[in-house]
């Protein structure tokens, strides 16, 4: 037996054994915050995992992970997704931070950071826009000065995601403002715990509340916590936005994807809402519009899986962008055939006449309209591809 069946085999038995029931299919998944109570199945799977070093498949053992390589991170990923097992530590510590402080950290800071991200231990929030700095990223205010041996930050952030549940941020501040746009920022660890920072909900269309607008007043940060060295942050900000690009188009090979399923739950939703002639959905430009995203939502999964054993074990590059498009595209479009199908049922907002689902998927509809949005705009990884593609520079 070679070494990737006997891995397949050991891999198999240990998660029948170890994977609590209440963790898989759908339910809570971790993400480090420690504002929010975890059950106790969804508690149990962490620490098994985290134990194993699964958490962070690909990273090295030293730094909480198991060091799988390109050939055994599928697999243990095939098996995840056999017994249905969700994901057991997500978030922007494993996905965001933590590959990046892996790949452009010190030493001191990989054995400070990485175990207790790949333990799960607090959450993270992300500091890069602001008010007058979006997709014109370099334009950012947020200051950090340098008093002794740690920063003094003054300046706002805007859209950071789950801010009001996180114990840490990674800040995007300009440590030297004299240099050029480009060259004067640092990427900057911060301890959301203390009283210069505050944290402001920001309320969406959709209802919801999952952006903040955080404010920094002499908040304080160790200067060892710039990480990839002082006003290298321009460099190091766009490296981890490819890690966070991965993240949301699927193909981010750093913590542990779960049970991602590779079946479309779109036609049976549909059904539900289009009455059927002789085993078809009667409406022919609905299921022609279904028929395309299913081809789609097929592609994509196979191109995710692709992506993912070519990079396993490495970081991602200009693959994330354009997956990471795509990946949104086809999400809202299926959003789009589900709301059209459902009719009037798919414009509720409150509880009168609409079942709980269907108010959801309104919300949902309106939520996924931030996926060409969020880690960087469609117009920016067109872009991006359009760069690559071309052979331009950066």
């Amino acid at each position: 037996m070679n070494k990737t069946d006997t891995f397949r085999n050991e891999t198999r038995a240990w998660l029948e054994a170890n994977c609590p029931p209440g963790a898989r299919g759908e339910g809570q998944t971790p993400w480090g915050s420690s504002k929010i109570e975890l059950n106790n199945d969804s508690k149990l799977w962490l620490e098994r995992m985290a134990e194993r070093g699964w958490t962070v498949p690909t990273w090295p053992v030293e730094y909480g992970g198991a060091g799988l390589d390109k050939d055994l991170y599928p697999i243990l990923i095939d098996e995840l997704k056999r017994i249905n097992a969700r994901t057991p530590l997500t978030g922007r510590g494993v996905n965001y931070i933590g590959p990046t402080i892996l790949e452009m950290g010190t030493d001191e800071q990989k054995t400070r950071w990485l175990p207790g991200i790949a333990r799960g231990e607090g959450g993270w929030a992300m500091g890069y826009s602001e008010p007058g700095a979006g997709s014109d990223l370099a334009s950012l205010a947020c200051k950090a000065e340098l008093k002794g041996d740690h920063y003094i930050l003054n300046g706002r952030k805007v859209w950071t995601s789950d801010a009001m549940h996180c114990d840490y941020i990674f800040v995007l501040a300009r440590t030297s403002p004299d240099a050029p746009q480009h060259l004067g920022i640092s990427l900057i660890l911060v301890d959301m715990s203390q009283p210069g920072v505050e944290v402001t909900p920001v309320r969406l269309l959709s209802g919801a509340s999952p952006f903040n607008e955080t404010n920094f007043a002499d908040a304080i940060a160790p200067a060892s916590d710039v990480i990839g060295g002082v006003d290298n942050g321009w460099t190091v900000g766009k490296r981890l936005l490819q890690f966070e690009r991965s993240t949301h188009a699927g193909i981010n090979t750093s913590g542990s994807q779960g049970g991602r399923s590779s079946d479309s739950p779109l036609p049976k939703q549909v059904q539900k809402y289009s009455p059927l002639v002789d085993g078809k959905i009667a409406d022919n430009s609905l299921r022609t519009r279904l028929l395309n995203h299913q081809i789609a939502f097929t592609a994509q999964r196979l191109t995710q899986k692709r992506v993912i054993e070519e990079t396993a074990a490495s970081a991602p590059g200009f693959a994330s962008s354009a997956v990471k498009l795509s990946n949104a595209l086809i999400t809202q479009e299926g959003d789009e055939i589900l709301v059209a199908a459902m009719g009037t049922q798919g414009i509720g907002w409150g509880d009168t006449g609409f079942e709980p689902q269907e108010i959801e998927t309104t919300r949902e509809w309106l939520k996924q309209k931030s996926l060409t949005i969020a880690g960087g705009t469609k117009e920016v990884q067109l872009n991006i591809i359009a760069k690559r593609v071309l052979g331009l520079p950066d």
